[in-house]
């Protein structure tokens, strides 16, 4: 178990991300900063995801006193970005890219503390089945997954009855690649 003395905040208003940090046994609360998530479009899948968690943790600049967590994750599929859905629509779309197909789930951490920043990156490859547009719709109706990189919640009816396998950390799909995190943490 590890034991900090300076307190630990974690940027982000995710419940999964908060969820995984209260089962790795962590004492932490959540402070959360507007920040300009756009990024150049010249970096690929990792790199933007690294991108915007530092840019996350820029914001926190200063409070040397603290450990600060920031993530972002971003789903990819040949080379296509598929963030967060606008509308109903737009998820149709992105879940229809991932029937039947593989797709890559990219998770960029940044860990402030002491005037220093520690970031790194994790990938997951997910394989889904096929889906139909009865099971698209039934999914969008009863899981609203507006507010979820892809469409889609690992945790939830689609890792459950879409998902096929993964190739790399269950967690890092869900938001925060914890057995990095672990390790990075324990550095400290």
């Amino acid at each position: 178990m590890l034991q900090f003395t300076a307190p630990i905040i974690l940027a982000s208003k995710s419940p999964r991300r908060q969820e995984l940090l209260n089962l790795m046994g962590l004492d932490f609360s959540v402070e959360l900063k507007d920040v300009d998530e756009s990024y150049p479009n010249t970096l690929n899948a990792s790199e933007i995801a690294v991108y915007i968690a530092e840019k996350k943790a820029k914001a926190f600049i200063g409070d040397a006193n603290h450990i600060v967590i920031t993530a972002d994750t971003i789903v990819a599929i040949n080379g296509e970005i598929l963030g967060k859905p606008k509308d109903r629509t737009e998820a149709q779309e992105m879940l229809a890219k991932l029937s039947g197909n593989s797709h890559e789930v990219y998770t960029g951490v940044s860990i402030s503390y002491n005037g220093k920043t520690t970031s790194f990156y994790d990938k997951t490859t997910v394989f889904c089945r096929e889906l139909n547009n009865a099971e698209i719709d039934y999914y969008i109706d009863n899981y609203q997954p507006f507010d979820k990189a892809g469409s889609y919640g690992i945790q939830d009816w689609f890792g459950l009855t879409v998902v096929q396998k993964l190739e790399g950390s269950y967690t890092n799909v869900m938001g925060l690649p914890t057995e990095k995190l672990y390790g990075y943490l324990s550095g400290i």
